[in-house]
């Protein structure tokens, strides 16, 4: 049996009839950039997070840039984040010109762990990022009762879990502002790159829609005030506004149309995929009890999204061969922890200051958990799993 880590064809085949209408129908309008299926999803994403704004970008990584960009984080400001997550989320905090500190994280959740952000605070601390790995929440109240206590902003890294849920609210309306992805592996996907940023900051907005668009325009305009002139709003007498009138630099990251049409589509379907995914998980974890698979621990008062159902174990290298050799899909989520990549080396980290962290680098793996999959599927997977750990075991006794 063949069971890939995800399979795109079979969800696309759910909704063929109605994405293939949908792709037409942009060709047809000649209007491929920024257009209504944009303005649209942007107001079913707001309102499905809960939040007054959602700003489209071309990507999550775009989406972590200007959501800092957006408040004012630059050179000599420092940044707390995850040391266990994809690279993106550190080198936002690198391209504004900002330093990533990290923070290890916690051992059930892999979420950062809330108890020691507190130590990393300095006088140049300006934001806190947490990231939603895999598609559960971190310790949301925590972080925003630190946040407060020094006055710093909230950029929830919602990239992997958009549908999560903590203490009954989505994720993307739990800080400051949220980041979202719809690359194609995320639990809500569009056909190619994609992504969002919420926020209930009626400036945050304004000034994220001026810089996705080369500060231009007329968003360009309020936001060239609201972050260049302290309490000065726009005079009438300004240079013509449209958009080759540019306030700021910013960058080129707008959705596509037919991005926006697949993922509005999608976001009628996301409640249903992630309750399947949770589904799945749960079958996992009871089946996976007392073997040697360490399953993936969910915290009171989180609904997750399961983007990733990663398990720990020793050996890990052995199992995946053994798990591949079966037919069966595997991902390495991931390999080398922020604070110890090449790109990051001026920082100074060294093995062993992150032990959660790394510990997980070397022993942590992903197995299918994608919402198309079947119960036989699921059962085969689960039965090799445990006749991976034997003959592993009955290898060793022969040795």
């Amino acid at each position: 049996m063949e069971i890939p880590l995800l399979d795109l064809k079979r969800q696309y085949l759910q909704i063929r009839t109605d994405a293939e209408a949908a792709i037409h129908s942009v060709l047809a309008s000649g209007k491929y950039i920024m257009g209504e299926n944009v303005l649209h999803f942007e107001r079913e994403f707001a309102s499905y997070c809960g939040v007054k704004h959602a700003v489209s970008v071309a990507n999550g990584t775009d989406g972590l840039t200007i959501a800092l960009r957006s408040l004012g984080i630059r050179p000599g400001d420092e940044v707390i984040t995850s040391p266990f997550t994809f690279f993106a989320t550190a080198e936002s905090i690198s391209s504004v010109g900002a330093r990533p500190v990290f923070v290890d994280v916690r051992s059930d959740t892999f979420n950062i762990d809330e108890t020691l952000i507190e130590a990393a605070i300095t006088e140049n601390t300006r934001a806190i990022m947490p990231v939603h790995l895999f598609g559960q929440t971190a310790a949301m109240d925590e972080i925003n009762h630190i946040a407060e206590k020094y006055g710093l902003r909230v950029v929830e890294d919602a990239c992997q879990a958009a549908g999560a849920c903590y203490k009954g609210k989505k994720t993307g309306s739990l800080g400051h502002m949220g980041v979202f992805s719809f690359f194609p592996s995320k639990n809500l996907s569009c056909a190619g790159d994609g992504g969002m940023i919420t926020t209930n900051d009626d400036r945050l907005a304004v000034i994220c829609r001026a810089l996705r668009s080369h500060g231009s325009g007329e968003a360009g305009r309020q936001a060239f005030y609201y972050m260049d002139s302290e309490n000065c709003e726009p005079t009438d007498d300004d240079i013509p506004c449209n958009k080759y009138c540019n306030y700021l630099i910013g960058y080129n990251s707008r959705m596509d149309e037919i991005q926006a049409a697949i993922l509005r589509i999608k976001l009628k379907k996301l409640d249903s995929y992630n309750r399947r995914r949770r589904e799945i998980s749960a079958v996992y974890n009871r089946e996976l009890q007392e073997t040697g698979y360490i399953t993936p621990a969910t915290v009171p008062d989180n609904e997750p999204a399961f983007h990733l159902y990663v398990l720990q174990c020793e050996n890990r290298e052995q199992i995946i061969e053994y798990l591949q050799q079966k037919g069966i899909g595997t991902g390495i989520y991931y390999p080398v922890p922020q604070h110890l990549q090449k790109a990051f080396r001026e920082l100074n980290y060294v093995p062993g200051t992150m032990p959660a962290a790394e510990y997980f680098t070397r022993h942590t793996f992903a197995i299918p958990c994608f919402p198309e999959m079947t119960a036989e599927e699921q059962a085969y997977i689960i039965q090799t799993l445990k006749d991976a750990l034997g003959t592993l075991k009955g290898g060793l006794n022969n040795g």
